[in-house]
């Protein structure tokens, strides 16, 4: 059996080591790309959460701010005194008002995100199917009601909604309606305001899926003797699911701590749990109770979520 001679084994190591080096860098650089947003969530996103969390556990105080500490020190006596008030979270779980803020906050923002996706679905295939020449001006007409402010949208429906309104005044002008209808103040207005606001997170997402979809897949099934409908619910739907996904989630979980629109266009039965968490923080001051209601808000929100994300990621992998 030969040996390596000197030249060769020298060689043989530096290759090694080369090789190495190119490893390290290539996970150094995968650290540093993975680290940016890691930062921006632990800045942004965990330690807030955290503070809120703290807030939950502690009890209302007639003071500035309006909660008292966890932790007590006494530098006399040397001793440190923990103090956990769960009180706040089995409240939750005793008054049904923030359990059906919770069930009408979801039952909102469900029905709100099937009729935004019901809309958004045949402006995003339009456009994924449009000309590449207009393509453009169309993806900027959605985006158009991003350059004015919010409130100013919000207002805007309240003057089409109102009894003296626009539709109202349409409508009996036309002959269709004898006296005017109320629209303001009610539901149907909060839906009409969430659906409009958050459209064009609904419509990006599913023109992204949507553009990148094989055309050569529709013009088989229907040589194949499938129906357009037929075609659109085996072929289309399931290759636009990840679009279908994302915006469902970018109108759902916004839309479900909402408290403008519910404020403005909504009655005072409208009971949302962004109004409830609002209240308790500036009418009541209970900043404990309120950080109770926005942690299992969020957790609430973020457990299916995780599930979602986990499911996908085992199907890519499948």
């Amino acid at each position: 059996m030969s040996t390596p001679t000197g030249s060769a084994w020298v060689e043989g190591s530096g290759s090694r080591l080369a090789k190495y080096n190119l490893l390290n860098r290539i996970s150094w650089g995968r650290f540093s790309v993975v680290a940016v947003p890691m930062l921006w969530l632990a800045v942004f996103f965990f330690i807030p959460f955290l503070v809120v969390f703290k807030i939950s556990l502690s009890e209302t105080a007639i003071a500035v701010p309006p909660y008292t500490a966890l932790l007590d020190w006494n530098v006399d006596e040397a001793f440190i005194n923990l103090k956990l008030n769960l009180g706040n979270y089995l409240f939750l779980f005793e008054d049904s008002f923030y359990i059906d803020a919770y069930l009408s906050s979801i039952k909102i923002a469900s029905i709100s995100t099937v009729l935004t996706l019901l809309i958004a679905f045949p402006i995003a295939y339009m456009i994924a199917r449009s000309k590449p020449t207009t393509r453009a001006l169309l993806l900027s007409l959605v985006i158009l009601p991003f350059w004015t402010s919010f409130l100013l949208r919000v207002y805007a429906w309240m003057g089409f909604l109102k009894k003296n309104g626009l539709i109202n005044e349409f409508l009996l002008g036309a002959g269709i309606i004898d006296q005017p209808l109320i629209m303001l103040q009610t539901d149907f207005a909060v839906y009409v305001g969430i659906v409009y606001t958050y459209l064009p997170f609904m419509v990006l997402p599913l023109y992204s899926a949507l553009e990148k979809m094989d055309i050569t897949l529709l013009e088989a099934a229907e040589d194949l003797g499938s129906r357009p409908a037929t075609s659109f619910f085996l072929i289309t739907v399931p290759l636009a699911m990840p679009g279908i996904i994302a915006g469902c989630m970018l109108v759902f979980i916004p839309a479900v701590g909402e408290f403008v629109i519910p404020a403005l266009l909504g009655g005072s039965d409208t009971l949302m749990i962004g109004r409830v968490l609002w209240d308790e923080f500036f009418l009541n001051r209970d900043w404990p109770m309120a950080s109770a209601v926005a942690v299992v808000m969020l957790i609430v929100l973020v457990l299916p979520i995780m599930f979602i994300r986990n499911s996908q990621g085992k199907e890519e992998t499948v």
